[in-house]
């Protein structure tokens, strides 16, 4: 497997993503260590990952730390986490959605919260259960830093894994939130019955609005169009078990948005993100209709007929 095979590798958070990085690591040989704040070892995990439940024991295990805990906690492991690494220490994450306050990049939480500058994001169409289960998928992964992709790409990428690899941190960051709000769009759209051709073309319109609001938040506008981009978002077209569209689908059949939180076995980040990106768009003069008009489902301040009927009349 070459000279990185056996590179040791932290993952860090113990749900459904965070276990789907250890087996995926695991299965290229790598000595791999998650840490967990369960007292009981997963069922889904590899036999060959370790577990431990002290941060201090994955900091002196792992260069490389692969993060994997929901966006609204992310400060406080980030604060702790700083208190065992240095700047020797290689930090990338998989979160799909930006810190709770604002619409700050999950990178940049981590260069505030630790010593490390060398971060990084992971991004792309891979589900969970594909990386558990080894089934042939793809991932993205950014950074200014080429050490943190060569790192990334040498402990996930082999034969049932491909690593798609970018500088642009804030497009791959951007487009994995905004990616989460249109898949929502998208199991809601289905489930109003939306055909094949129209959702086509409403997809079509949320990609370039995601691009259009990227770029003004200082991304770059051909990351949109890449495999974390437009790969994630065709992809999630025949994926129905996505979290995000099962919480279209509640939406759509009636659920408030807390029922339909409340329903999904995964936390959903673009439920708590959309409207600070609606907020955002008006700020920048940027049209981002698709996603006032998810704000707006989430809120309940408009019916499934009139979902469909205003993006119809739309110029």
């Amino acid at each position: 497997m070459g000279e990185h095979a056996k590179t040791p590798v932290g993952i860090l958070g113990g749900g459904r993503w965070g276990l789907a990085l250890a087996c995926a690591v695991a299965r290229n040989g790598h000595p791999t260590l998650l840490h967990s704040r369960r007292a009981e070892r997963p069922d889904a995990l590899a036999p060959e990952v370790a577990v431990t439940s002290e941060l201090g024991a994955l900091a002196r295990h792992s260069r490389l730390l692969l993060m994997a805990v929901p966006s609204d906690v992310v400060r406080e492991v980030a604060r702790a986490l700083g208190d065992v690494v240095d700047g020797a220490h290689l930090i990338v994450h998989g979160i799909r959605g930006l810190s709770g306050e604002g619409l700050t990049p999950i990178s940049e939480v981590l260069r505030e919260e630790t010593p490390c500058r060398r971060v990084g994001a992971l991004g792309g169409p891979a589900l969970a259960d594909d990386l558990i289960e080894g089934r042939a998928s793809v991932l993205a992964v950014a950074s200014r830093y080429p050490e943190v992709t060569d790192a990334v790409r040498a402990a996930l990428q082999g034969p049932l894994m491909r690593v798609s690899v970018s500088h642009d941190l804030v497009g791959l960051e951007w487009s994995s939130a905004l990616n989460g709000a249109l898949f929502v769009a998208l199991g809601y759209a289905r489930a109003i019955g939306v055909p094949p051709a129209l959702l086509g073309g409403f997809l079509t319109r949320g990609l370039h609005e995601a691009a259009r609001i990227a770029v003004a938040a200082g991304a770059e506008e051909r990351s949109l169009f890449g495999v974390a981009g437009v790969g994630d978002l065709l992809a999630a077209m025949s994926q129905d078990d996505r979290p995000e569209c099962q919480l279209g689908a509640a939406l759509a059949n009636g659920a408030t948005l807390a029922e339909a939180q409340a329903r999904s076995a995964l936390r959903v980040e673009a439920a708590t993100l959309v409207p600070r990106v609606v907020a955002f768009a008006r700020e920048h003069r940027v049209d981002a209709t698709i996603f006032a008009t998810m704000e707006a489902v989430f809120s309940g301040r408009v019916s499934r007929d009139d979902v469909l009927s205003g993006l119809m009349q739309r110029r």
